[in-house]
């Protein structure tokens, strides 16, 4: 992966006072993990709660976490004044989501003054073990100039 540049010096900042915001991200539990240009990871614990009928991490979880992670690695790379927002991904469920914790990693492929292109990995954690159990790609949007986005 290419290492990227940075846009705003205080971008891990305004990733962890963004991410705090979202109640679905604290509703599931989650918390930030590794938050770098281009680079963020989510990480959820198992939970009842969160289960299929199944007892599987239910996909939508998967989903909305890495939705999460792609947007967040997005916005690193952002000007001061821009806003993420999300305007398609499309995720492929590998394997059924077992495990005691889940990292979901968003890694920017692709960045853009509008918009960016980023790729999600979720992973299922179990002892020392992880698989790889979901994948997305996502199209983010830099959003700026509009008081109904941002904080």
């Amino acid at each position: 992966m290419l290492p990227f540049e940075f846009r705003n010096p205080f971008y891990a900042q305004r990733v962890r006072d963004s991410f705090a915001l979202q109640g679905i991200m604290h509703h599931m539990g989650a918390q930030l993990g590794l938050v770098a240009p281009g680079t963020v990871d989510i990480e959820i614990g198992w939970a009842q709660e969160l289960t299929q009928q199944h007892g599987f991490l239910h996909a939508g979880v998967v989903s909305t976490a890495l939705d999460s992670a792609c947007g967040y690695a997005a916005f690193t790379l952002m000007a001061s004044d821009a806003e993420v927002l999300t305007i398609e991904f499309k995720i492929n469920l590998l394997a059924p989501a077992q495990g005691e914790r889940f990292r979901m990693e968003g890694r920017v492929l692709k960045p853009g003054r509008t918009i960016t292109f980023c790729e999600g990995r979720a992973y299922a954690l179990r002892g020392g073990d992880e698989k790889l159990i979901a994948t997305m790609g996502c199209t983010l949007m830099a959003v700026t100039g509009r008081t109904d986005v941002g904080s």
